[in-house]
């Protein structure tokens, strides 16, 4: 309730009940690829597939900009679902050889002067590999980046009855002097099991 999404270990297993993680993997039953940071990707190891529903496994995308992420993880070494590894320019060439999996596939971007892939390079990437709908699923330094880019049609946040004090933001994004900066779209909410779903429209998408 607090805007936490992890303790200051980064432990975040499990905020949210079941109801929200069976509605996690049908978001991304829905899309064509869900998307990770290097530094979810290596604190949560994910497996991003639809475990909990029916559907197809989307495709995996994880943004690493240093080719920071460890070559074990579930993601480079399972083949449940087809795998993209976006790394920056200046990544050292031995990194597109840590694994030989035929489900991985390594992209390279150019980096922004933040040292991080610019959202919109990344949707536009994506699209080209015909992946038009995508779950930008975390953290909350990348789900904020894709916000403030101007790239996120619907935000959906999740809050569990829980108290954390400390820790990790959900949301990271540049300080604003007034609430008249303020982000105010328009909002729906549900009941999900003992959690409440925010469900946000960011941009209008009906044109």
């Amino acid at each position: 309730m607090d805007g936490r999404i992890a303790t200051e270990s980064g432990h975040s297993h499990y905020i949210n009940g079941h109801e929200s993680l069976v509605h996690l993997h049908r978001l991304r039953a829905l899309v064509d690829a869900v998307v990770v940071g290097a530094g979810t990707a290596s604190a949560d190891n994910p497996q991003l597939t639809v475990r909990h529903v029916s559907g197809t496994n989307p495709t995996r995308v994880v943004l690493d900009p240093r080719g920071r992420i460890p070559s074990d993880l579930a993601l480079l070494n399972t083949d449940s679902a087809p795998t993209l590894h976006i790394v920056g320019s200046d990544v050292r060439s031995e990194l597109q050889a840590t694994t030989s999996l035929a489900h991985v596939e390594r992209c390279v971007l150019p980096l922004n002067a933040s040292g991080q892939f610019a959202p919109h390079g990344v949707v536009t990437l994506l699209a080209k590999k015909g992946l038009p709908r995508v779950l930008i699923e975390g953290g909350g330094i990348t789900v904020s980046q894709f916000i403030e880019a101007g790239t996120v049609d619907r935000l959906h946040l999740l809050v569990a009855p829980l108290l954390i004090g400390s820790g990790r933001p959900g949301l990271q994004m540049t300080p604003i002097e007034t609430l008249e900066s303020a982000l105010r779209p328009p909002m729906r909410t549900f009941r999900c099991g003992d959690d409440t779903l925010f469900d946000l429209r960011l941009r209008d998408t009906t044109t």
